[in-house]
């Protein structure tokens, strides 16, 4: 082999593989850059506003959709209704007894954490030192490692934590629209 030829080879072995993994690396930046990442992370906080009825999380769904944020997961349960935009907004409708339960929120600033009870206790000392009200509140939503702060630091909001969603449980199905709800 002349070494001044400039000449190098690349076994096919080494070639292919090193395509394929360039070229899945391309596709994920791509639908990063396209605010539509297909995996669970990162997982980063996040923000919870509660539409005033099912009618109201219909319109904004919608609103939303027009102006670019893609639905990503319906994760309804008994106690909400829930589409969890590609951009990490979340918009739900939540029954009434859940919102009375949190102090009837407009919005909730959303962590995701480790061990959510340790987190919201943690904030609501953090809160009350500081001279606002910091409440825990367990077992808003049963089955869900979910946990609420109620405090007067925000106007008509909570503080939300929660697991990473590869510790949420299942998947979530993918969004699929509502249909209006006969009263």
């Amino acid at each position: 082999m002349d070494v001044l030829s400039g000449s190098v080879v690349i076994p096919m072995v080494l070639f292919v593989p090193g395509v394929l993994v360039v070229g899945l690396l391309l596709l994920w930046a791509y639908g990063v850059a396209r605010d539509r990442n297909p995996l669970p992370f990162p997982d980063r906080d996040y923000q919870v506003f509660s539409a005033a009825s099912h009618t109201g999380l219909l319109a904004l769904e919608e609103l939303m959709q027009h102006f670019g944020h893609r639905p990503r997961f319906r994760i309804d349960s008994e106690q909400v209704d829930r589409t969890v935009f590609s951009n990490g907004t979340i918009i739900n409708a939540p029954q009434p007894h859940m919102l009375a339960q949190l102090g009837d929120p407009a919005a909730a600033l959303g962590f995701v954490v480790t061990d959510p009870e340790c987190a919201a206790r943690e904030a609501a000392e953090l809160l009350r030192r500081h001279g606002c009200s910091g409440e825990v509140v367990l077992g808003a939503e049963p089955g869900l490692p979910i946990t609420f702060v109620r405090t007067d630091a925000l106007k008509n909001s909570a503080l939300v934590f929660r697991k990473h969603v590869l510790k949420m449980g299942a998947r979530p199905p993918a969004w699929t629209p509502r249909e209006p709800k006969l009263v």
